[in-house]
């Protein structure tokens, strides 16, 4: 997805870009200064490439239950709750799998590909879905994870940084904000007259020129999830970073883009990847959800669930 550049910064961070959009100028500073601040929160909480992140001590803990912040508390409930909702296909407990695909280390590090599929595996096998027996609590913050289950709160994290920095941008500015990262877009606040226009496309660091469908967004959030992105080869193989739970390789159904409108961008994330991971099954899920979606398959056929508009019917907002 890419945005209009007025009123607008950008920036580097959590292996991604950071973009926040106010629609009042004077209120840009403060407003990237708040959302920095959530930024750095959430990468301390919920990285996997920090040894000094919370999730980090959690993996480490061989089972033992581990106290944790407020906000990692958040992160983890948010992915258990992706799980539930989904009937498992967005699961926080793909760590291992993503490390022996070979998303050891940031994605900058890694050897990147251009094929469009995924190379699949010479041996396919089960693998066991861990998320079930992950313990969250509170009074205090811990969460306990069993040893040999690794958590990866890759997706929900980044989404729900999304939606709380929107949301304190706007409290502390008073103003309408937008925040995206990586294409994890959120809004909060008073809506601009002309609302937020959103280009949607596969990669959110494409501009409008790019194949694509511009849309306006009123409230809440849109999150895309593509496999045409953090693609790199490993072994040989081309590998990208959205995992089917129940194999821990890459997906490989029919659907190359998703994007999914929905109250946050959490929620629209939480389903968009859902779709992917689903494959064929995934349409007819989100068709049973009430929200709005634009998909995409490899070939390029676009299909429009819910209230999203047509691309010619010169109706372009959707709440």
């Amino acid at each position: 997805m890419s945005l209009g550049d007025a009123y607008t910064a950008t920036w580097s961070a959590l292996g991604t870009t950071a973009l926040v959009r106010v629609a009042d100028p004077h209120a840009l500073e403060q407003a990237r200064a708040v959302v920095e601040r959530e930024i750095e929160a959430i990468d301390h909480a919920a990285s996997r490439f920090r040894s000094d992140s919370e999730l980090a001590r959690i993996n480490a803990a061989q089972g033992a239950a581990v106290a944790v912040s407020d906000l990692m508390l958040e992160a983890v409930e948010a992915g258990l709750r992706a799980a539930e909702l989904t009937g498992g296909a967005v699961d926080p407990t793909l760590g291992t799998s993503l490390v022996l695909a070979g998303y050891d280390r940031d994605f900058a590090q890694l050897e990147p590909d251009t094929a469009l599929r995924p190379t699949p595996p010479k041996v396919r096998v089960r693998r066991l879905s861990g998320w079930e027996q992950v313990r969250a609590a509170s009074g205090p913050a811990r969460v306990q994870v069993p040893a040999g289950i690794e958590l990866d709160l890759g997706a929900t994290a980044k989404a729900l940084c999304a939606d709380r920095a929107a949301h304190a941008a706007a409290q502390a500015t008073g103003g309408g904000v937008l925040v995206s990262l990586g294409g994890d877009i959120a809004t909060a606040g008073p809506t601009p007259d002309q609302g937020w226009p959103i280009h949607v496309t596969d990669d959110h660091r494409n501009d409008a020129l790019a194949p694509g469908q511009t849309i306006i967004l009123r409230a809440g959030g849109i999150a895309t999830s593509s496999t045409t992105v953090r693609r790199w080869r490993h072994h040989a193989r081309s590998m990208h970073h959205i995992l089917d739970p129940s194999t821990g390789e890459p997906v490989e159904g029919p659907w190359r883009t998703v994007s999914v409108v929905a109250a946050s961008c959490l929620d629209a994330n939480i389903a968009s990847t859902a779709v992917i991971v689903l494959g064929a099954r995934g349409l007819g899920w989100l068709r049973q959800t009430p929200l709005s979606a634009r998909l995409v398959t490899y070939e390029g056929r676009v299909t429009l669930v819910g209230e999203w508009p047509r691309e010619d019917s010169g109706m372009r907002e959707v709440a």
